[in-house]
Formats: structure tokens, C-alpha cells, sequence
């Protein structure tokens, strides 16, 4: 969810909710500045600590206002979740890849799904990007080939829910997910501004991008977005109201990385937040009334379920239709101020897996490296927010 804060900074350069965000992003580092806390541990699943990563690297990318020198930095921070996943990367079973759950005990440890591993796969992608290191993105292509070698990705480009380890993935859940398509939409792209634009990833990215739209935008209401596997039948869970919000970031970052895709991209980003606006008239803490419903298909008739999902989804598709006036991301070279730390995840990042410290390359000294709707609808994320913490 703060990721989506970061992201209204960007946007709009509002400094008004930087402070909680940052406080946010820093409460829930762990001993060895890898999202890997103590109070949450024992339940996190790769998939948890991966969005953390991809939370803090959007913050290195956009310049969010670095934290004090004395708290770790949102690089080094984005290096510890990766560094903390490189090992676990688990070739007991399918060949590779990440499991879902990180510990033995938890429901889904023996479930290898796409979501933890193309948390992966974008967080190498965009290492790569920021730092120039070659070896990050090694990491993404090996990723990117596991997941097309079980059959998580399909010839088309749709990124499958996952597969079980315990037949070694001869059998794939074809569920189909909105934040997958994104997630890997996004790492390709950076993939292909990595390779300075190469034909392979030119080609990979235009893959995803037509799985994408032809998945994830409506039949009926064209040119807007839908959660496929489970709005139709109004049984989206907590964690399946966000995933929409995963999919307009990731859209919207790849028309800057791939230019060429912003001709598909803002057209369907801009239908489906005029619907999505259209669903901000619900009721929501405080006696507010720009609550947002999750149906954007419906257009004004709200849906009546409102919650943090909802309010991250709507936020970020709006947001979206402003990425023609911001600044690309920076990197290291190119403006980027967060600093980095190659170690970094401590006594997390040297357990077996697959990985060895010896592996990487030298990183060198330079890898220390309508507005105001869309404020209505974020107060309305943050009020949500203090509601769902406080119950």
C-alpha cells in the first residue's frame, strides 16, 4: 500500500504524506535490512518480502526523499530482499525457482508460483537498470526462462498462477491474475532498456503486453480493466481487490522504458480511470464519500464494497494518466541519489539455496547511489489505512 504513496509523490512532487510513508517503508526492515522482521517472519511468503522490494526500488528510482543517513537506504534495502530470495532460490524440486512460502511449516511451502518469482524477476530487472550490474540481470533471465520452461507462461504470454512441487510442476493452476501480467510486464521492460533495446526483449515485452490486454480489459466495456478470474462473479478476496493496482503501475512505468507501448498503453489507462472515478462515490471512514468501489465496469452504479484494495486500484490507473509529465526514473548514473549495498541482507543472504556471495560481480563505488482527485482518493487510501489498522 505505501508503495502506491511513493508513487503519489511522484506524481504530483506533494510532500504532504511523505513522512508516514517513509516511516512505513523503515518500520518493517528486520535486524538485517531485508523486510524480514521479526514480528511477521514466521507467516511472510516471498511474495510479501518481494512487493516490499519493489516498493522501496520504486522509491530509489523516483527519488523519493532518502531516509536519514543513520536507517537503511531504499537501494541497499531493494538489494537485501533480492539477495535474501537469490538464496532461496531451490533446485531440489522443478528444476528451480522460488517457492511460496519461505518456511517448511507454512500452507504453500511446497506451491511454486509465479507471483514470488516475478517479484524476482522484476526486482533483478530493475537492479540491473539502476546499478549497471550484469549479474542482477542474469538473475532475471534465468527467472524469466524457469518460468517459461514448467509452463507457469504460456506460448501467448499469460503468466499462470503457479505449480506444485510435491509432482515437480508437471501440472500448472491456470489462474490468471492481473498483478502477474504487470509484474512481468514491468521487469521486461526493464529487461529491454537494460539491453539498450534489443529485439529479444522488444519481442518479449510486446508478448506480455497483448496477453495483458487481451486478458485484463473487458469484453463488454471497452478499454477497461478487469480482475478476470474473479470480478465477473463478485468474489474477489481482500488481497485480489488490489491486484489492479499492480497492473496500471506497471503499464504506466513500461510506456517510459518501451515508448512504442504508450500508443496501446494510455488509451486503456485513461477509459478505465474515467470508469474508475466514476466508482469513488462510496462511503469511507470519517463520513467521507470518495470511497472507491472495485467494478469499474459498472461505471457510476458503485458496488457497494469498499477497502484498501479498492482505493490502492483506482488511485494508481488515475495516477497513471499523468506519467507523460514526470521524469523517468534515475538510476545511479543518471541522477539517482539512494545508496546501495551489494551484502546487504546480512546472515539472511549466506543460507543454502543455490547462491554464493562469490557469484557476484564487483559493483563499484557508483552503485551508492487532475491532482487533485487524485489527493481525495489517496486520503481516502490513507484513511482506510488507520481504519483497518486500528480494527
Amino acid at each position: 500500500m505505501f508503495g502506491v504513496m511513493a508513487d503519489y509523490y511522484y506524481y504530483t512532487r506533494d510532500p504532504t504524506y511523505n513522512q508516514i510513508t517513509t516511516e512505513a517503508f523503515l518500520f518493517q526492515t528486520g535486524p538485517n535490512n531485508d523486510y524480514m522482521t521479526p514480528n511477521q517472519t514466521n507467516t511472510e511468503g516471498n511474495d510479501d518480502q518481494g512487493f516490499w522490494g519493489m516498493a522501496v526500488m520504486s522509491a530509489a528510482e523516483q527519488k523519493f526523499p532518502d531516509p536519514p543517513a543513520d536507517k537503511p537506504q531504499w537501494l541497499a534495502l531493494a538489494q537485501g530482499v533480492f539477495n535474501t530470495q537469490a538464496a532461496r532460490w531451490d533446485k531440489s524440486t522443478c528444476g528451480g525457482g522460488l517457492r511460496w512460502q519461505i518456511f517448511p511449516f507454512n500452507n504453500g511451502y511446497n506451491y511454486k508460483n509465479s507471483i514470488s518469482n516475478g517479484a524476482f524477476f522484476n526486482l533483478g530487472a530493475r537492479l540491473a537498470v539502476y546499478t549497471g550490474n550484469d549479474t542482477y540481470a542474469d538473475w532475471a533471465e534465468k527467472t524469466w526462462d524457469w518460468v517459461q520452461s514448467i509452463g507457469l507462461m504460456s506460448p501467448e504470454g499469460q503468466i499462470f498462477d503457479g505449480s506444485d512441487d510435491t509432482i515437480n510442476c508437471t501440472e500448472v493452476n491456470h489462474l490468471l491474475w492481473s498483478y502477474n501480467a504487470g509484474i512481468y510486464l514491468l521487469g521486461a521492460a526493464n529487461m529491454y532498456s537494460f539491453t539498450n533495446g534489443s529485439a529479444l526483449w522488444a519481442d518479449r515485452v510486446e508478448l506480455l503486453l497483448n496477453a495483458t490486454t487481451s486478458t485484463f480489459f473487458s469484453p463488454t466495456v471497452p478499454n477497461v480493466m478487469f480482475e478476470a478470474a474473479c470480478e465477473p462473479n463478485n468474489n474477489c478476496n481482500v488481497d485480489q481487490q488490489s491486484f489492479k493496482a499492480h497492473l496500471s503501475r506497471s503499464l504506466a512505468a513500461t510506456t517510459l522504458l518501451v515508448p512504442s507501448t504508450a500508443a496501446v498503453i494510455m488509451p486503456l489507462l485513461s477509459t478505465s480511470a474515467a470508469y474508475a472515478a466514476q466508482q469513488c462515490s462510496g462511503p469511507g471512514p470519517g463520513g467521507s464519500t470518495s470511497a472507491c468501489g472495485l467494478h469499474w465496469t459498472a461505471g457510476a452504479a458503485f458496488d457497494g464494497k469498499v477497502g484498501v484494495g479498492q482505493q490502492m486500484a483506482a488511485m494508481e490507473v488515475i495516477m497513471g494518466n499523468l506519467i507523460g509529465g514526470v521524469e523517468k526514473s534515475v538510476t545511479n548514473s543518471t541522477g539517482g541519489t539512494s545508496l546501495g549495498d551489494s551484502g546487504a541482507g546480512g546472515t539472511d543472504a549466506n543460507k543454502p539455496g543455490g547462491y554464493a556471495g562469490k557469484e557476484w560481480k564487483t559493483i563499484t563505488g557508483a552503485d551508492r547511489v487532475g491532482a487533485g482527485f487524485i489527493t481525495v482518493v489517496g486520503m481516502g487510501l490513507l484513511g482506510w489505512a488507520v481504519w483497518f489498522i486500528a480494527v
